[in-house]
């Protein structure tokens, strides 16, 4: 069984930064691509970042703010937020993809979700 347990997270000012973590534990292959989605109260979830071995995807509206890497060695994937505006409140969470290396915005594709962590930026 896979698990993703999240970290990070909080309150913070607009213009502030957090990390955000996201360690996998379990049996699953090294060869597996880590996104991150949020979603905010009324909305629908969304694509923020994905990772697949080495390449990176955004959503526009993080792109040059937000920074998602990982620590194979670790098993972990985080997501640096920076310059954080308050329309980036909302639940985050991690979901890790089987598929060898693939690469997607679709959350469908993604077989195992963290618990989530909640991201508020307020003054």
């Amino acid at each position: 069984q896979v698990r993703l347990v999240q970290s990070g997270g909080g309150l913070v000012q607009p213009g502030g930064s957090l990390r955000l973590s996201c360690a996998v534990s379990g049996r699953t292959s090294s060869t597996y691509s880590m996104g991150w989605f949020r979603q905010a109260p009324g909305t629908e979830r969304e694509f923020v970042a994905a990772i697949s071995r080495s390449t990176t995807d955004y959503a526009d509206s993080v792109k040059g703010r937000f920074t998602i890497s990982r620590d194979n060695a670790k098993n972990t994937v985080y997501l640096q937020m920076n310059s954080l505006k308050p329309e980036d409140t909302a639940v985050y969470y991690c979901a890790l993809d089987r598929t060898y290396f693939r690469l997607t915005r679709d959350s469908n594709r993604y077989d195992y979700w963290g618990q989530g962590t909640q991201v508020t930026v307020s003054s």
